[in-house]
């Protein structure tokens, strides 16, 4: 393998890397309709769930059952629409990525004692799509992330990311190893569940302001300051 790996860091995918716009909600919607004949009056609220959560969330508004089949119907439409999306590059044209990232993603890439991947409520494909829209794959190993994919609870996916890194590099890592880098108390609530570290982000739908009051281990308005993010998630590696 050839690296010493002794950190992990966990990225949220949405709010966090990158805003979609209004695709991230309308694949949804033109999903739901496609299987169900029916489309949501409103919108769930997303922020920090994972794919299968709103799904079920949705299904629950419209009083329909939400049988395992109905789900992964839907969850399909969704991924085939995200993808139809981004092959044309409306994915890449209706959103950014959030201030800062490419720079962080790079400089973090430099010390092979870090690897980064994705821990978001996205489905596989989803989060893979969404984070190759801004050139942003290059810096992860995605195959040891976890996702909305894996389960519907978000805060299982911390223990499997870091069974993947153990199974893939060889490198069994304690929970206060890692980190969780995400813009909602659910990015938080899922580290603290596994014992992990937590930096939040006021990119999304919450402020720093918002966040501040949580109790992670830090918050920023953005990942915009290179060196001050690297420092947060590297500060005591040499200790």
């Amino acid at each position: 393998m050839g690296r010493s790996i002794r950190r992990l860091l966990m990225w949220d995918v949405d709010g966090t890397l990158v805003r979609a716009g209004d695709l991230g909600a309308a694949v949804f919607d033109v999903a739901l309709e496609a299987v169900l004949g029916l489309r949501p009056a409103v919108q769930v609220r997303m922020s920090g769930k994972t794919d299968p959560q709103i799904v079920r969330e949705y299904l629950e508004k419209l009083e329909v059952e939400d049988d395992d089949e109905t789900v992964h119907r839907i969850l399909d439409g969704i991924q085939e629409r995200l993808a139809a999306a981004a092959a044309a590059g409306d994915l890449a044209a209706g959103g950014h990525a959030c201030p800062g990232v490419p720079d962080v993603l790079a400089e973090l890439s430099k010390d092979d004692r870090l690897l980064s991947t994705l821990v978001t409520g996205n489905v596989v494909a989803n989060a893979r799509l969404k984070v190759a829209a801004w050139g942003l794959d290059a810096w992860f190993d995605m195959d040891v992330g976890a996702y909305g994919s894996d389960h519907a609870d978000r805060n299982q996916l911390v223990p499997l990311a870091l069974g993947r890194v153990h199974e893939s590099y060889g490198v069994r890592l304690a929970p206060s190893d890692a980190w969780v880098i995400g813009d909602t108390p659910r990015d938080l609530e899922c580290a603290r569940s596994a014992g992990a570290r937590c930096l939040l982000v006021g990119t999304g739908r919450y402020t720093a302001t918002d966040l501040a009051a949580l109790g992670a281990d830090a918050v920023l308005e953005d990942l915009s300051d290179t060196t001050g993010v690297v420092e947060i998630l590297t500060g005591d590696l040499d200790l």
